[in-house]
């Protein structure tokens, strides 16, 4: 047998093998490869469907958090490009069991939610990462809730 040919029957039997066909012509091995081909074309549209239905729930939110040290305190900005309904109050709270006094605030819930508040920490032990650490939690918590 040439070369080429050894070659096609090889492919043939790699063909056979991968689609667990039983087949023993040329051609129907063919067959059933174009239909194990389209079997796996719609196992994957099917799960390309569930990964786009299911895989970030709809109200997940996402949001840039900064923390920075000042003389006494944190100034923690956070925002977030759509209107989050509740997360100020978890903020608020992460803020409390942390022990911070909200000396100034600005917040803006309208189309998008920010927040800029200065507090003021009552232990003088947090550094500006477990404030943010603790308003990332929040974030999640709440993010957890929807």
């Amino acid at each position: 047998m040439s070369s080429k040919k050894k070659k096609k029957a090889a492919l043939y039997e790699k063909l056979r093998a991968a689609t667990n066909s039983n087949a023993m012509n040329k051609t129907s091995i063919i067959v059933d490869a174009s239909k194990y081909i389209g079997e796996l074309k719609k196992k994957v549209d099917r799960l390309n469907h569930e990964i786009g239905t299911s895989s970030t729930p709809q109200n997940s939110l996402s949001a840039q958090v900064t923390v920075e040290t000042l003389e006494k305190g944190f100034l923690i900005n956070v925002f977030s490009g759509k209107n989050c309904p509740g997360l100020l109050v978890s903020i608020l709270e992460a803020f409390e069991e942390l022990g911070l006094d909200v000396l100034d605030a600005r917040v803006s819930c309208e189309d998008n939610f920010q927040l800029e508040a200065i507090g003021g920490d009552q232990n003088q032990g947090h550094d500006a990462q477990v404030v943010k650490q603790a308003v990332l939690q929040a974030i999640h918590n709440w993010n957890g809730g929807r």
